[in-house]
C-alpha cells in the first residue's frame, strides 16, 4: 500500500509492562461460537472501483466473496467484499498464492496492493487482495467522510485542546447515525475477519497460501493463524501489532523507540552531530514551548491552496511518529528550522497529508472504530495508558501524554461509537509453528521492532529481521522486498544479506544561520 494511507492510518506496553514475555493471565484462543449459515460463495465480476487507479487490476481475475455479517447469529444480512487476483508473472504459477492483509483497520486491499519497486511479490505466486469487511470496496463500505472532513480541518485546530476532541466525537457520532440502520458494528471485528479469510481459501479451492500482512494486518494474520492453521505455509508480518498488547498507551513504546533510534543515529553521524548536538533535547523542548504557545502559519497546499495550520506539541509529536519517521532525512533540519521561529518545513507535509480532499471518503473508519473500540481501548484503563506515556516521554507536559501518539481522544470517541468489549479470547497471545518472517524497521514509530521481538518468542519457526532506517511498512524498502521475496520462495532459509548493508540514510546539514 502506499505510505501516506500506511502513515495515516496506522494501528499503533504489553498489559505486563515488559516485552520479554506474554501478559500474565493471556487467555488461550477458543474458537467462538457459531451458528450454521449458507456457505460463503465466490461470484465472480468485474473488479471493484478505486479511488485511484490501480494498474495491477488491468489483468487481475476479480469478484466478490459474500459472507455471513455475523456468524454468531442466525440468519442476518449478508457482506460482499471485493476480491482481486493478481496473475503471477511467471505461468504457470507455484500452487500456493498469495494473500494481502493490509492495516489500518480500515485500508482497502484492492485499493492499494503491495506490488513494491521491482521486486514483484507476485514473482511466481498469484497475489490474492481481500477488501476487509467494512472497508472502501466492499459491501457496505464503513467510510466516514464526516471524520475525513474533520481531518482537514484538524490541521488548522489546536491539537490537544478538548474542543478539538468534541469536534472529533461530533463527526465520529455523525458517522454512526448515518451508517446505523444498514450495519451490525460489533460484527466488523477481527474475529470474523478471520473467517472471511478461511472462507476465501476455502471457495477459491486452495490448500494452502501465504499470508502477506502488513500493521494492522498482521494483527489479523495472528489472530487468523490460530484459526486455520492447516491452510497457511507461511506468514510475513510486517510492521507488528500484537493483538495480545496493543491498546492506546501501547503506541508510546514504539513512539520512544523510533526517536531513540533517529536521534542516536545523528549522534553516530559526524556532521549531523556537529551541526544538531542537542536534537534530542531539542525536541522535546519545543513540544513543551508549543504546547503553551502554540504556533499559527498559513502555507499553500496543493488542490487546497492556503491553508492555515496550527502547531501545538501534540501537533509536532503527531508529525514525528507517521511522518518524520518516513523522511528521516529531513528531521534534524526541519527541527533546526522550527526552533528559528520557520515552521514551513513541518507545516507543509503535515497539511498535505491530513488536508488532502482525495482521501475524503476511502477509508474504512468504521471498521477503525469498531477495530479500536472492542479490541483495545477495553483491555486498558486510563491510567495504564497514562503511565506507559509517563515511562516513554517523562518530560513532556501532562496534556501531551493524555492522547496517544495518533490516537487522540480515542476513549471519548469509543464511547459515541458504542460497540460492546469483545471476549477475552481476543487479547491471545499465537502460539504457531508455521514459517513467519518478523519484519520490522528500526525507525518504525508506529509499529516498532521491539514488537515483532515480542510476538516471535511463541512463534518457533520465526525469523526476525529489523532494516535499519526503514519506517513503517518495510515491504516499500528495496532490501525489506527482497527479504520478502526470498521468504517465500524459502520460509526456512530467507535470504537477508542485504540487512547488513542497509545503514540509514545520512541527514540533510542545512548551513547555519
Amino acid at each position: 500500500m502506499g505510505f501516506v494511507l500506511t502513515l495515516i492510518v496506522v494501528v499503533v506496553c504489553a498489559a505486563c509492562g515488559n516485552s520479554s514475555s506474554p501478559p500474565a493471565g493471556t487467555p488461550s484462543a477458543t474458537t467462538p461460537t457459531t451458528v450454521e449459515h449458507p456457505p460463503a460463495q465466490f461470484v465472480a465480476g468485474p473488479c471493484a472501483e478505486t479511488p485511484q487507479p490501480v494498474p495491477e487490476l488491468e489483468g487481475a481475475r476479480c469478484g466478490e466473496l459474500v459472507v455471513p455479517e455475523d456468524r454468531t447469529k442466525a440468519g442476518g444480512r449478508t457482506l460482499r467484499l471485493a476480491v482481486a487476483i493478481i496473475p503471477s508473472e511467471t505461468q504457470p504459477p507455484a500452487p500456493d498464492p498469495i494473500v494481502f492483509l493490509t492495516g489500518g483497520p480500515g485500508g482497502d486491499a484492492v485499493a492499494d496492493p503491495p506490488i513494491p519497486n521491482d521486486v514483484g511479490i507476485n514473482r511466481n505466486r498469484d497475489l490474492i487482495l481481500l477488501s476487509q469487511r467494512g472497508t472502501h470496496s466492499s459491501k457496505p463500505a464503513l467510510t466516514c467522510p464526516e471524520i475525513d472532513l474533520f481531518y482537514a480541518r484538524r490541521v488548522g485546530l489546536v491539537y490537544d485542546a478538548d474542543s478539538t476532541g468534541d469536534q472529533y466525537v461530533q463527526a465520529v457520532r455523525a458517522c454512526r447515525d448515518r451508517l446505523a440502520p444498514e450495519v451490525d458494528f460489533a460484527a466488523f471485528n477481527s474475529t470474523e475477519s478471520a473467517y472471511d479469510l478461511a472462507d476465501l481459501r476455502t471457495v477459491l479451492g486452495i490448500d494452502q497460501w501465504n499470508v502477506f500482512s502488513h500493521s494492522y494486518g498482521t494483527d489479523l494474520a495472528l489472530i487468523y493463524m490460530r484459526h486455520d492453521a492447516d491452510g497457511i505455509r507461511s506468514v510475513t508480518l510486517d510492521g507488528v501489532a500484537p493483538p495480545s498488547a496493543a491498546t492506546p498507551g501501547w503506541t508510546w513504546s514504539s513512539a520512544k523507540e523510533a526517536f531513540d533510534n533517529m536521534t542516536n543515529a545523528c549522534a553516530a553521524q559526524p556532521a549531523c552531530q556537529a551541526r544538531y548536538p542537542n536534537l534530542a533535547e531539542s525536541f522535546i523542548r519545543l513540544v513543551n514551548q508549543l504546547e503553551e504557545r502554540p504556533v499559527t502559519t498559513t502555507v499553500a497546499i496543493p488542490s487546497v491552496g492556503d491553508t492555515e495550520v496550527v502547531l501545538d506539541g501534540g501537533a509536532l509529536l503527531n508529525w514525528f511518529v507517521p511522518l518524520a519517521t518516513h523522511f528521516p532525512e529531513e528531521f534534524p533540519a526541519a527541527i533546526d528550522e522550527l526552533a528559528r521561529n520557520n515552521p514551513r518545513r513541518i507545516a507543509e507535509l503535515y497539511a498535505e497529508v491530513w488536508a488532502n480532499p482525495e482521501r475524503v471518503g476511502t477509508m474504512g473508519w468504521g471498521l477503525t472504530l469498531s477495530v479500536w473500540c472492542r479490541e483495545w481501548v477495553p483491555f486498558e484503563s486510563a491510567e495504564d495508558q497514562l503511565e506507559k506515556a509517563k515511562r516513554a516521554f517523562p518530560e513532556f507536559p501532562e496534556s501531551v501524554r493524555a492522547q496517544a501518539p495518533q490516537l487522540p481522544f480515542l476513549r471519548d470517541a469509543c464511547a459515541a461509537w458504542d460497540v460492546p468489549k469483545a471476549p477475552d479470547e481476543i487479547r491471545a497471545v499465537t502460539e504457531s509453528a508455521i514459517p513467519t518472517l518478523v519484519l520490522s524497521g528500526s525507525y518504525d514509530g508506529q509499529t516498532g521492532p521491539q514488537w515483532g521481538e515480542y510476538v516471535a518468542q511463541q512463534l518457533s519457526q520465526s525469523h526476525v529481521v529489523t532494516v535499519p532506517g526503514v519506517a513503517h511498512g518495510v515491504y516499500t524498502n528495496d532490501c525489506g522486498a527482497k527479504v520478502i521475496a526470498s521468504f517465500y520462495d524459502n520460509p526456512e532459509r530467507p535470504d537477508t544479506s542485504c540487512v547488513g548493508a542497509t545503514q540509514p540514510p545520512p541527514y540533510e546539514i542545512i548551513p547555519p544561520p
